[in-house]
């Protein structure tokens, strides 16, 4: 028998997959290494608090809204499996993620071989084989799996963020060293600062807050009290450089060679009992013989895909999940829940396109400007794939009302939809220089809300309107900011996307 999909991995992306292509009736198999979905969650984060928030009020009742401040829950047609459901804490604790995964899974009856750990996958005559079972695509699921290494001579002798203890005790009185500056090294140093003598917390790299560059995965104010007890002076320091070598002492404990990013001094040689490798993950290749395996990017970390989040260079190996990132890395969400559970809807429909005849959904609208603008308006005021996607997903308007949610743009560009003569092109997003300004620093100007005159200027998040001419993007039109996201103001936002639009299908004819 050949499967139509084989999903590696039952953890959220997998699942997300998996409960789309069960509605529509498609042939499928997920193959999970651990006993339950969400395996990986078991485990991480070590100290078992999330960093995906769960807001479960907001104000309103649109499913579709309350999806923008609920980074847990997957896309479901099933209210009851909504996250707010398992647990009402803001950063909730990881093991009411592994419950809400293991009861998706059951309450969709989902097709899913448990403690089935795949060895190896290969591809010959258009067919991949994984471990005996055939299949005409694979979709690979498993997160970013394996901890990242860093090449430091000495680095074997570190513990590792994967199997340390997570007792503080265990480090009473001593002097400990993190390698890492994201939250899983500050996660660490955080849940020390009681017991540790002195702690650092070392890398080559600035710090980079989550606040400030609007990237949930740089460092979270829930992983950073550790910043405090190194400014107010508390024993404890942040350190910019690298870390040489590592050493071990003859009467114990251990020494290291850091050299300094931001002095000329020479070689510091710093003396620990503990030093942790926090040093985050990278993508687990060797599954993969020769004839199936997929090219790797970002220092190897990373799988390399297309705009359809296909292997480069393995053609029907697909990707889904916290791999994807690869296509956005570092800028917008397709590493965490919140952002690839639509990633992983917009590959099911690819997927679908190019192998099911089902065209992209869509709906009809008004093919004047201005039921195009309201219908442009309507969406970006409640959506949360685009609000989560910001700058990856857009919604597509053409010419003659036909509207398709959800569209990945390099997809768009790439000719997913086929030949798109003209399309008005809706995202949401920052301003160009947005991550480099202190967003607390009220020395720094900012255009006024609700300014449509100035909205190109906008640095917040707000809606960007292209037109696009086959893959050229020919005309661009700003809405302006608002407090409250409420982009809906007529004569602000409403009346000059209108008069955008009018003025666009006139050029066209």
């Amino acid at each position: 028998m050949t499967l139509d999909y084989l999903i590696i991995g039952a953890g959220p992306a997998g699942l997300q997959l998996a409960a789309l292509l069960e509605r529509d009736g498609r042939d499928y198999l997920v193959l999970e290494a651990g006993p339950a979905p969400g395996t990986f969650f078991r485990t991480y984060p070590r100290h078992r608090t999330l960093i995906s928030i769960n807001k479960v009020w907001t104000g309103s009742e649109d499913p579709e809204f309350n999806l923008r401040a609920d980074w847990n829950s997957l896309l479901s047609d099933d209210e009851s499996l909504l996250f707010k459901h398992y647990s009402r804490r803001y950063f909730p604790h990881a093991d009411d993620l592994v419950r809400y995964l293991g009861d998706f899974a059951a309450r969709l009856a989902l097709r899913i071989r448990y403690d089935t750990r795949v060895s190896r996958i290969a591809f010959a005559d258009g067919l991949f084989d994984v471990d005996g079972l055939a299949a005409r695509r694979v979709v690979v699921a498993t997160g970013v799996s394996q901890l990242h290494v860093p090449p430091i001579p000495g680095a074997e002798l570190a513990e590792r963020y994967d199997t340390v203890s997570v007792d503080p005790e265990d480090f009473t009185n001593q002097r400990v060293l993190v390698i890492g500056k994201g939250n899983s090294a500050f996660e660490t140093a955080d849940a020390l600062v009681e017991t540790a003598a002195v702690i650092h917390v070392a890398g080559p790299h600035a710090i980079r807050l989550a606040w400030q560059t609007h990237y949930v995965g740089h460092l979270r104010a829930v992983n950073n009290n550790f910043l405090d007890t190194y400014q107010l002076k508390s024993q404890n320091a942040v350190l910019d450089g690298t870390v040489e070598r590592i050493e071990r002492r003859a009467e114990g404990g251990f020494r290291i060679d850091f050299r300094y990013a931001r002095t000329v001094e020479r070689l510091r040689r710093l003396e620990y009992d503990r030093i942790i490798l926090a040093t985050g993950f990278r993508f687990d290749a060797s599954i993969f013989d020769g004839s199936a395996r997929p090219r790797l990017v970002i220092d190897d970390r990373f799988p390399e895909q297309t705009p359809a989040f296909e292997s480069v260079n393995v053609p029907g190996l697909y990707f889904a999940g916290t791999l994807t990132q690869q296509r956005d890395f570092k800028k917008s969400t397709n590493g965490f829940i919140h952002g690839f559970r639509y990633g992983v809807r917009a590959l099911h429909r690819i997927l679908g396109v190019r192998h099911h005849g089902a065209p992209w959904p869509s709906v009809a609208v008004e093919p004047s400007p201005d039921g195009i603008a309201d219908a442009i308006i309507a969406r970006i005021n409640r959506t949360s794939a685009l609000w989560q996607q910001f700058a990856v997903l857009a919604d597509v308007v053409l010419p003659d009302g036909t509207y398709y949610e959800e569209v990945p743009v390099a997809f768009l560009r790439d000719g997913g939809l086929g030949e798109v003569p003209l399309a008005f092109v809706t995202t949401l997003e920052y301003g160009p220089d947005h991550d480099t300004v202190d967003p607390f620093d009220i020395t720094i100007p900012r255009i006024a809300e609700n300014d449509a005159a100035a909205a190109h200027d906008a640095s917040y998040l707000h809606p960007v309107v292209r037109v696009h001419r086959g893959a050229d993007v020919v005309a661009e039109h700003h809405l302006a900011e608002n407090l409250e996201n409420h982009w809906d103001l007529p004569a602000v936002h409403q009346e000059p996307l209108s008069l955008f639009v009018k003025g666009i299908l006139a050029d066209a004819g």
